[in-house]
């Protein structure tokens, strides 16, 4: 059922879907964590055991699907640091492409959230993006 929706999300402007079931209940065409951070907030606490189409799948994004009570992710790009994650928290993952760490979108560095996320686990990284977003003069930080 999720690979006919899956390809379906890879040709649309949506940046996340997420399904209970066969339903989609959220999506966005927002940029780099702000969707998942947006579903979290909002949803999250009305579903249980979603499905989650993402364009990227960092550990950061990983992490945040953990919070969410994602089951399952499907990416046509994640790192191998998501892997490590989505096995810990044990969400099933289809990803068409794995590469070592997010980077930055200039590609000179990791990707900020990607950086931030080592060593937090779904709670704690939630906590530490939720206070970098909500502070007034680092608010665009947080969309990295």
């Amino acid at each position: 059922m999720y690979s006919r929706l899956f390809s379906e999300f890879l040709v649309s402007d949506n940046s996340l879907r997420i399904y209970e079931g066969d339903s989609l209940i959220f999506a966005s065409s927002k940029d780099r964590l702000l969707p998942l951070l947006e579903y979290i907030d909002k949803f999250a606490a009305y579903h249980q055991q979603v499905v989650v189409f993402d364009k990227v799948i960092g550990r950061a994004a990983a992490l945040l699907c953990a919070r969410a009570g994602c089951r399952e992710v499907y990416s046509p790009l994640g790192s191998q640091l998501a892997v490590k994650a989505l096995e810990e928290y044990g969400i099933k993952y289809h990803l068409t492409k794995i590469v070592p760490y997010i980077q930055q979108l200039n590609r000179d560095d990791m990707c900020p959230m990607e950086k931030l996320s080592l060593d937090k686990g779904p709670e704690e990284f939630y906590e530490a993006i939720r206070s970098i977003i909500d502070e007034p003069q680092a608010g665009h930080y947080g969309t990295n």
